[in-house]
């Protein structure tokens, strides 16, 4: 469980296709994790551009983590190149504030960049969101995440969604290196998910 309170930047060193028999993973990714690895364990679960992702290796300040082909079919990490960097935030601790809201690290789909509006004071971003079906537990004023970072819906729009960011968020977050056309990780709040599932589909179908 996390928090979209992003803790740091890592760089990725490398990305490798696993050839197994048991097809379990698809691909390893390595990360340069810094000052991030410090108290890392083998099992841990680490959030990577939101994705809850486990660590299978660690060296000095590297930590290994396998994706399998369900994590790479929702999310943008099989876009990933060396060089990239990716947020990063470890699994929440009880007892801790929470700072931003309750995210689970399991990827509802991909957004696309569609606009960056700049201003002395805030950088609006919309993004179209490609399952539309999405829209359903997305609302205006409501939490989003995107790339894992905690953040509040401001417009909800046919199939695209506005949000707003400070300047501390695109220094810390690699929302500040995005263009258009990039592609960022959704996930949903939780507990709309929830409510969803218990009303009946008529009342909350979205109109697109």
């Amino acid at each position: 469980m996390f928090t979209g309170i992003i803790e740091g930047l890592a760089e990725v060193k490398s990305i490798s296709r696993i050839k197994n028999k048991s097809k379990s993973a698809s691909i390893r990714i390595s990360l340069d994790l810094g000052k991030l690895r410090k108290d890392l364990k083998i099992g841990d679960s680490v959030s990577v551009n939101g994705a809850c992702l486990t660590v299978v290796k660690l060296y000095q300040q590297r930590a290994d983590f396998d994706i399998i082909g369900e994590t790479t079919r929702r999310t943008n990490l099989n876009l990933l190149k060396p060089a990239d960097k990716v947020n990063i935030e470890r699994s929440l601790r009880l007892g801790h504030r929470l700072e931003g809201h309750i995210l689970l690290g399991h990827i509802d789909g991909v957004g696309t960049i569609e606009k960056i509006i700049k201003s002395e004071t805030e950088t609006k971003i919309w993004i179209k969101i490609e399952n539309k079906q999405l829209l359903r537990s997305i609302v205006s004023k409501g939490s989003i995440a995107i790339d894992g970072i905690s953040l509040t819906v401001i417009d909800v729009k046919y199939d695209k969604v506005s949000i707003a960011l400070i300047p501390h968020t695109l220094a810390v977050t690699t929302l500040g290196l995005k263009s258009k056309g990039d592609k960022v990780n959704i996930e949903t709040d939780i507990f709309a998910k929830y409510v969803l599932n218990i009303l009946p589909k008529k009342l909350y179908q979205p109109k697109i």
